[in-house]
């Protein structure tokens, strides 16, 4: 028996999405991800609310990033393009360079040299994506993609791409058909800020009644926080490598999200980010990249102030955009393993002994 080609998020929302029987889908079995109640940030937030975290790095890449990609790619093949192009911090090149190699049209990658997470560039050089390292950071790197692009005729595939936000805003509709309904709050990470944009839309269109729509928190890192400033970020700095970005390419739509959504978007510390990603993994069970947890990050801190200000019995949602193997650097960092041992019980229990 022939098994079954991977279904993805086109041909289940299908009716959601710019596609038609013209376009050639290019999946690689993208969403469905995982949601998972964290009882351990119920116990520790209280108030009765249920607590769920949105695992979006069960992806086929790792990230967030695929739900954008099947369909800018889809739509690149169906235009007849020659290639795509994207700048990242990571999560961006990869997704671009495993959906070109699926299509089978090359990919270019401008990355700020140095900047970005060995878990991440791994997967865009072994998908077969010619990385290209630029001095400056990724608002540069953005900014020479967008001329290239223009200039010899490629396909841009950052977040700019109106197709990539179509794509992201799915995430939306598994949320609403997950509870029967939207939830009651909903945080999210924001570096570019195309993904609160894309799920504010999602749910835009999924719950037809405004007063039944979540509302959206968005937290930056406070090292790359230019939409709580006020101004882009010349330098921006935060460990949260996939959110160091200064100059947010779909900034007004994260600010129109929280705002219509009666939300927030504000900036939580590196030790918050590194707190709850540490919380996520030891407590949850899910290991996530460090930018994820800037979400749990800001439910914790805004119920830490007293500004959570949700009904008793809410239901919030985090969402969590990428794995945490795509910075492996992190996880290990300060980690040391103890000398070995002979393997038998007396050493094993003197080991024991020595830890307690």
């Amino acid at each position: 028996m022939k098994p079954p080609s991977p279904r993805g998020l086109i041909e289940r929302w299908r009716e959601h999405l710019p596609v038609s029987d013209a376009t050639p889908i290019v999946t690689l079995g993208e969403g469905d991800t995982p949601l998972v109640r964290a009882p351990a940030l119920e116990d520790e937030i209280g108030g009765d609310h249920a607590i769920y975290v949105k695992f979006e790095g069960a992806n086929p890449t790792g990230s967030f990033k695929d739900r954008g990609m099947t369909v800018a790619l889809s739509k690149a093949m169906e235009e007849g393009s020659r290639g795509v192009i994207c700048a990242s911090t990571g999560n961006t090149s990869a997704a671009a360079a495993a959906y070109a190699g699926r299509a089978g049209i090359p990919c270019w990658v401008v990355l700020p040299a140095g900047k970005v997470a060995l878990g991440k560039l791994a997967q865009a050089v072994v998908h077969g994506a010619q990385v290209v390292p630029v001095t400056g950071n990724f608002d540069a790197a953005l900014e020479l993609v967008r001329t290239v692009a223009r200039e010899e005729s490629l396909t841009l595939v950052n977040s700019v791409n109106p197709y990539r936000i179509e794509g992201q805003k799915t995430l939306a509709f598994e949320i609403v058909e997950a509870f029967g309904g939207a939830p009651t709050a909903h945080f999210l990470p924001v570096g570019n800020a195309g993904n609160i944009t894309a799920t504010w839309r999602g749910y835009r269109e999924i719950v037809p009644n405004a007063e039944e729509r979540p509302r959206l928190f968005g937290y930056q890192a406070a090292g790359a926080a230019p939409i709580v400033a006020g101004h882009p970020i010349e330098n921006p700095e935060t460990i949260a490598t996939a959110i160091r970005i200064g100059n947010p390419a779909s900034w007004e739509g994260a600010v129109n999200a929280a705002t219509e959504s009666g939300g927030a978007i504000a900036a939580v510390t590196d030790d918050e980010i590194l707190s709850a990603y540490h919380l996520l993994a030891s407590r949850v069970g899910i290991f996530c990249e460090p930018a994820s947890a800037a979400s749990v990050a800001g439910l914790r801190q805004r119920h830490a102030r007293g500004e959570l200000d949700l009904p008793a019995g809410s239901t919030i949602v985090c969402t969590l955009t990428g794995h945490g193997l795509k910075d492996p650097d992190r996880a290990t960092h300060g980690v040391t393993v103890d000398d070995p041992i002979e393997p038998t019980l007396d050493a094993f229990r003197t080991r024991l002994e020595s830890n307690a």
